[in-house]
């Protein structure tokens, strides 16, 4: 089935906002996500709807079908593929490569997103830490926690962030926390939640809870 760019645009966004396809998502919610009214949302929908790729009730929320979901991770795996040949071939920083990757994940070439996988030597794992889903749909995660749900004393290697933003990545640069990256939890603040961590053994770095709670670690 072939979906427009914007159709496959709303598509991923409605799988991303379900929490991999587990829940049902508000019209205002996507509509907030896309960044635009609800009532072009509903439009959208009926056009997703009768293509079968989501379930759609008035005032009941939106379920995307598995059809919707295998469509969805095809798009989310090209979207990542891309991101790891722009950072790891042309020397992109990652907080360069969301806007690029969101143009190349368009590209209807199945035979060259085989090829890509494979020149890439079939990568786990984005630049940010999300888990790339194989060709067949199969998405390897990894446990991982939010740094600010870390206990006093706990250590863990940054795998991910759930913020890919660019502004964010910036901030993570500039405190020298980055994919791959070992933390120990120094201290915690009753009042505010915020924490303060060591980054490689070297680096002490004061973060609120809104940025911690967006580094994602394996704990150790």
């Amino acid at each position: 089935m072939n979906l427009t760019v914007a159709e496959e645009n709303y598509l991923k966004a409605i799988y991303h906002l379900s929490e991999e396809g587990t829940k049902s998502v508000s019209t205002n919610d996507i509509a907030a996500e896309m960044k635009t009214k609800p009532a072009s949302v509903s439009d959208m929908l009926r056009k997703l709807s009768e293509k079968e790729v989501i379930s759609y009730r008035k005032y009941y929320g939106v379920n995307i079908t598995a059809e919707g979901k295998k469509l969805a991770l095809q798009t989310v795996r090209k979207h990542r593929l891309w991101e790891v040949f722009l950072v790891e071939k042309l020397n992109f920083a990652w907080d360069e490569v969301h806007e690029v990757a969101e143009e190349l994940e368009h590209i209807q070439s199945p035979l060259l997103i085989q090829r890509l996988d494979a020149y890439l030597n079939y990568p786990k794992f984005d630049p940010h830490g999300d888990p790339i889903p194989d060709e067949f749909g199969d998405v390897k995660a990894r446990p991982r926690v939010p740094i600010n749900e870390m206990e006093v004393n706990q250590s863990g290697q940054i795998v991910a962030v759930k913020d890919s933003s660019a502004a964010f990545l910036r901030y993570m640069d500039k405190v020298g926390a980055y994919i791959g990256a070992r933390v120990k939890i120094l201290d915690k603040v009753e009042f505010d939640g915020s924490v303060e961590i060591l980054v490689d053994q070297k680096k002490n770095v004061f973060m609120s809870k809104d940025v911690a709670a967006n580094i994602l670690a394996i704990q150790s």
